[in-house]
């Protein structure tokens, strides 16, 4: 295999590795969502918030693009570990490709002076088999649940939400396109960091560290891959105080498509029903805002009962459960 970086510039390699993406996806998870050229290639340039992804293409002696291994090497936090996925074309596997490509990601980690290395497959058993073979234990479960817009019945969310405003009277929802204001931006770090409470289960990772910056970074790589931001908060009135927030995107390539980014709730003002109340408000507003929204998704670890339980009675079903496997280099 001759295995190379890709650029976010080679506009025929990023559709080339979308391509390898969509014949593993009809094989290993039918309905998963498969990103596009474009956003591919936005991923390697912008990341998530700033902390661009790396890409290497594996191919055969005829120039085939045969495997796919996207490599994480976080600069925020978690500066110990390298986190990575390996793909290879239904027609190449068994070859020994997939395991060419986990070492040879293992020794970019060990390069850039990382100790833990994880991988994410699907629950699979030939996948999980892979992972253990090669020393990786399993460490959490997590849950991609995909929420029928289009068959969504609204009364629910109207009357779920109708709740949470009479549970959370002290509070007022705040609607948010785009950046966020500058008066906003100090206090909804801590809003975001109220994240790292949602469950881990084993995985051996460290709480993730916001800033001004980062949120600032954030902002950009979602426009930048062409997405609409809505964010929804939820401020006491009595203080000012930005109490819990739900983030969506939605693609402008294809804008049937949603994704939910966070929902978190600040320890201090939970009891309030604050999570239902960001979730159904921002419901709300998408369909007013973004009526061509079919499909929503969200990932969960699956120990996640709190969340898993407000989704469930917003009509979520699961599209896939994904392990994650961790060892220490």
């Amino acid at each position: 295999m001759d295995i190379t970086r890709l650029s976010p510039d080679d506009e025929v390699g990023c559709a080339e590795a979308v391509a390898l993406l969509t014949a593993t996806a009809k094989l290993d998870c039918p309905e998963s969502v498969v990103p596009t050229p474009r956003s591919y290639a936005a991923h390697l340039k912008y990341g998530w918030d700033g902390d661009p992804g790396r890409s290497y293409l594996a191919r055969d002696t005829d120039g085939f693009l045969a495997g796919l291994l996207s490599l994480e090497l976080p600069t925020y936090d978690n500066t110990n570990l390298a986190w990575f996925e390996v793909e290879v074309h239904p027609d190449y596997r068994g070859r020994g490709i997939g395991s060419e490509l986990l070492r040879y990601a293992e020794q970019l980690a060990r390069r850039v002076g990382r100790k833990s290395i994880g991988t994410t497959t699907w629950d699979l058993p030939k996948a999980a088999a892979f992972a253990e073979h090669h020393g990786y234990e399993q460490k959490s479960v997590e849950v991609n649940r995909r929420q029928d817009i289009a068959g969504l019945d609204w009364s629910v969310v109207e009357d779920l939400y109708a709740e949470a405003v009479r549970a959370s009277s002290a509070y007022e929802l705040v609607r948010i396109t785009g950046r966020l204001p500058e008066d906003l931006l100090d206090d909804m770090v801590a809003v975001t960091a109220s994240i790292n409470d949602a469950p881990r289960d084993d995985l051996e990772i460290e709480d993730e560290e916001y800033s001004p910056e980062r949120l600032r970074a954030y902002e950009e790589a979602q426009l930048a891959h062409d997405r609409a931001l809505y964010r929804v908060i939820a401020r006491e009135r009595a203080t000012g105080v930005l109490a819990g927030h739900s983030t969506v995107t939605v693609e402008r390539e294809r804008p049937h498509i949603a994704e939910q980014a966070d929902t978190a709730v600040s320890h201090d003002h939970r009891g309030h029903r604050l999570g239902a109340l960001v979730k159904t408000g921002m419901l709300l507003w998408l369909r007013e805002a973004e009526p061509a929204i079919t499909q929503l998704d969200t990932w969960n670890a699956e120990s996640n009962a709190h969340m898993i339980a407000i989704n469930e009675q917003l009509n979520y079903h699961i599209v896939a459960r994904a392990l994650d496997f961790q060892k220490t280099l």
